[in-house]
């Protein structure tokens, strides 16, 4: 079996006028051959990218009661926290998902005609008391969505389609946001089960 290597891509090769047509082939490669890529020079500032680290740390150390308020399963939008064991992501395994989640989407008012009218994953956010966490999640949801609708630029350029073809279907997402912890050890499960993710493209950060 052939070693597969994941493609590091620099983003900045699309911003410059002299490589962006090489960076959109690049980018069509790796989503054909190895589904994967890494992404450097992306523009997300790392300050930004640790406050959301140290959000995330914040909240799973709360108490199970302060984050039971939250409960995904109450909310019906696919936003709060998910508790360890309540995810079984494969429907081929009896092995629960240990792993707790904690989900927001585009943050809109609860007057928001798309709420009113029970469009499906439109839903007001569900936000734990703590000091600055909605500022920067929404900060940094605001940064990755930006990101990926720009990243559809080269992917439809390697389609052969306009550039700008995929904006208008972009502005207003049902993206997820996503903080996940995965506790060490244990015998009783997966972190995640194997799965699919819905969408266009998962940008996932470590």
């Amino acid at each position: 079996m052939n070693d597969m290597v994941i493609p590091i891509l620099d983003w900045q090769r699309f911003l410059s006028e002299t490589t962006r047509a090489e960076f959109a082939v690049d980018l069509g490669r790796a989503c054909r051959d190895t589904g994967f890529f890494v992404l450097t020079g992306h523009g997300i500032d790392a300050a930004l990218i640790d406050k959301v680290f140290q959000a995330a740390d914040t909240f799973f150390g709360l108490p199970r009661d302060e984050k039971a308020r939250l409960d995904i399963r109450a909310s019906g939008t696919n936003r709060g926290w998910a508790e360890i064991g309540t995810e079984n992501l494969d429907d081929t395994s009896d092995a629960f998902d240990r792993k707790e989640a904690f989900n927001i989407g585009l943050d809109l008012a609860a007057d928001d005609p798309r709420i009113l009218k029970g469009e499906p994953f439109r839903g007001l956010n569900l936000w734990p008391d703590l000091p600055g966490f909605r500022e920067t999640l929404l900060t940094y949801f605001a940064s990755v969505h930006r990101l990926g609708v720009d990243l559809h630029r080269p992917i439809a350029l390697d389609l052969n389609l306009d550039e700008a073809y995929f904006a208008p279907y972009l502005d207003q997402p049902l993206a997820t946001l996503r903080l996940l912890r995965y506790p060490a050890g244990g015998s009783d499960g997966i972190g995640a089960g194997a799965h699919t993710d819905y969408g266009s493209v998962t940008l996932l950060i470590t």
